[in-house]
């Protein structure tokens, strides 16, 4: 199971979902399984959705780059 860190409704009402790992876990497998599957969740929203896994060293720039 997978339950991201944050999901919010933008205002365009498209889905962002966002999860969040530390600097040193971003090369687990856990963390691969989780961002294929959140990356897979969003491709199949048909553009209603998107998802961002974020570390330490990029969340803002992450979250600044989402497209409204």
């Amino acid at each position: 199971k997978f339950y991201p860190d944050f999901v919010a409704l933008l205002e365009n009402d498209h889905i962002l979902t966002v999860e969040y790992k530390g600097a040193y876990l971003t090369d687990t497998e856990d963390t691969k399984e989780k961002r294929l599957l959140g990356q897979l969740w969003a491709s199949k929203s048909n553009g209603a959705c998107k998802f961002l896994m974020v570390s330490d060293n990029d969340y803002e720039a992450s979250l600044l780059s989402v497209e409204e």
